[in-house]
């Protein structure tokens, strides 16, 4: 039955920069890049060398742990460069399109099965989109989930609007539902913002569960979903994916054909234009950011200012990210910091008078405004998690190592983006995302 779910924890931030409903195109990058470092968990084994020729589609690498989840081109091109780390460790493969695309051609006339759609998926590099909890790794084909959950609207700040981005791909979203139903036995729950109108993309969706969740951030959160409608208990695991993934995985489908162009928002108030600019998976940042960003030292982010990845010009977009935000550094120096009194700062504590005007944006920077502190009990992480868990007794237990702690304070319900308003929120300026990462890691290798 349909779950109309009502959270009032939670903080939304309202920033300057909001991408404006109008989409554009970037220009053809000019370098792509496939990163292992997006999935994490994964060990990589390279098939392909500097030099060689591939297709979208062709495989790049696969997955040590189990060789069948491939990880392919976005784009045809040449392999131009594979940038290692210490101990050798891949970061990046690097490839130089070809002007005129070539693609492989998967057989998609037969979906009548789970193991027919396991295999198309897997061996085309769309099964990485999709995740699994507890512990936020690439779902493992062998298990089957209880549910899989997707959320129809992102509430993190300056978030891209997939109502706006998915409206007329309601046949390839319904596509990707159609197989996305026949991995489980359970229910494919979409979710969509109460005291709104969704597009008809979700709002018509056959063969799932539409749930409405209403609240400030992290409502839009596939974790919190999960928590409220049909929580994670031990031996259980839930798979998730993202709305836009769904689409590109059902055109895929359709085709046969790799292709991942996607839409994406280019947010902040560092941003001359905020909009929405079609671009690819791995397409370079330069050709998303170049002429489009204020003169200054700025932060460019490939996804959300809570949860994503720093990067540069010389940097690739997120695999999983549908957004580019860009906001200022923040490396001058404040005169009294914090202690100054000041109506354009925004606090959850009411530090400022800011708090008077509820409905204001703020341009914040990536400033912490102080250092790190003693960790102590504050109330603080309870009022922005909307879980019913206790979260700072499970960052405690994590730093300890107490993995009878961690099991039963909750570690199989959370990942980090969950906790990414209580890191922000956090007095002590704990890395709290970072500390919560490193517990699921230990955890999968005792417990999983």
């Amino acid at each position: 039955m349909p779950k109309n779910v009502r959270i009032s924890k939670g903080a939304d931030i309202k920033l300057v920069g909001a991408a404006d409903h109008v989409k554009g195109d970037a220009p053809f990058p000019a370098s792509f890049a496939l990163k292992p470092t997006d999935f994490h968990g994964l060990t990589p084994k390279l098939v392909v060398k500097e030099g060689d020729e591939v297709k979208a589609g062709s495989v790049i690498f696969y997955n040590k742990d189990n060789e069948h989840v491939k990880f392919t081109s976005p784009v045809s091109g040449e392999v131009a460069e594979i940038v290692r780390g210490a101990k050798r460790k891949i970061l990046e493969v690097r490839i130089v399109p070809d002007q005129d695309q070539k693609f492989e051609q998967f057989d998609v006339s037969d979906l009548s099965s789970t193991e027919k759609i396991k295999t198309v998926l897997m061996s085309s590099g769309f099964w990485p989109m999709l995740k699994q909890r507890p512990y936020d790794v690439i779902a493992n084909p062998h298990l089957k989930p209880k549910a899989i959950f997707i959320s129809a609207f992102d509430s993190s700040p300056l978030a891209p609007d997939y109502d706006f981005i998915l409206h007329g791909q309601q046949e390839a979203f319904q596509k990707g539902l159609d197989a996305l139903s026949k991995l489980t036995d359970g229910k494919v729950h979409l979710t969509t913002r109460g005291k709104s109108t969704p597009d008809a993309t979700f709002t018509q969706a056959k063969g799932v569960e539409l749930n409405t969740i209403t609240g400030p951030h992290p409502a839009g959160n596939v974790g919190i979903q999960i928590h409220h409608i049909d929580p994670i208990n031990k031996g259980e695991n839930v798979w998730t994916i993202s709305a836009q993934n769904v689409a590109l995985m059902g055109k895929f489908l359709m085709t046969g054909v790799v292709d991942l162009k996607k839409v994406i928002a280019l947010a902040g108030s560092e941003v001359e234009k905020p909009r929405y600019l079609t671009t690819w998976v791995g397409a370079s940042m330069k050709s998303i950011v170049d002429g489009q960003i204020k003169a200054g030292d700025n932060r460019i982010i490939s996804g959300n200012v809570l949860t994503g990845d720093a990067s540069s010009t010389e940097g690739y977009l997120g695999f999983f990210h549908d957004a580019v935000t860009v906001i200022p550094e923040g490396n001058e120096p404040q005169f009294l910091g914090w202690l100054a009194p000041n109506f354009h700062k925004f606090s959850l504590s009411r530090s400022y008078f800011s708090w008077l005007s509820p409905n204001k944006k703020f341009a914040l920077n990536t400033n912490m405004n102080g250092e790190d502190r003693a960790y102590v009990v504050s109330g603080q992480y309870e009022a922005v998690l909307p879980m019913d868990i206790y979260p700072v007794q499970l960052i405690k237990s994590i730093m300890t190592n107490d993995l009878d702690k961690m099991e039963n304070l909750g570690i199989y319900e959370v990942i980090p983006e969950d906790f990414a308003l209580c890191e922000y929120a956090c007095t002590s300026k704990m890395n709290v995302q970072s500390i919560l990462r490193d517990g699921l890691d230990v955890a999968k290798q005792e417990l999983g």
